[in-house]
């Protein structure tokens, strides 16, 4: 059996097919995007959008991705999708996503550096692929 053929973004990020009545939340901006074709159609605005996908966790009907994405700009932002999935499909995804940011320097004693290598948790703005 060969590997699933994706034709949304959010497919190839998941690994998973989505179910024709999906339903794609934003916390951030408060919206929901309901069903496959929407979903690609919001996709398909986002022209030059390069993007990794640096680990997939999945446990029972629950899949978890860390990635990264710059939206054509050169921002990179470090995101997290989860998928709910229903038959090996996703039926619902709510994805998370942040622009990094330098630490104030107060907390430069009770942190650590985080080693953010290319082929890591969150791929590194170099490491990320034209999509």
């Amino acid at each position: 059996m060969g590997e699933p053929t994706h034709s949304t973004r959010l497919e190839r990020i998941l690994g998973v097919q989505l179910s024709e009545d999906a339903v794609r939340q934003w916390p951030q901006s408060g919206e929901l995007i309901r069903g496959r074709s929407r979903i690609a159609e919001v996709e398909s605005h986002f022209v030059g959008l390069r993007l990794g996908v640096g680990r997939r966790h999945t446990c029972g009907d629950t899949v978890v991705v860390e990635w990264s994405t710059d939206y054509g700009d050169g921002r990179v932002y470090r995101n997290v999708s989860i998928a709910e999935l229903e038959a090996g499909s996703a039926v619902r995804v709510t994805d998370y996503w942040g622009e990094p940011f330098t630490p104030p320097p107060w907390r430069e004693t009770l942190a650590e550096s985080l080693e953010m290598p290319a082929d890591g948790t969150w791929p590194t703005d170099d490491a990320l692929t034209q999509d």
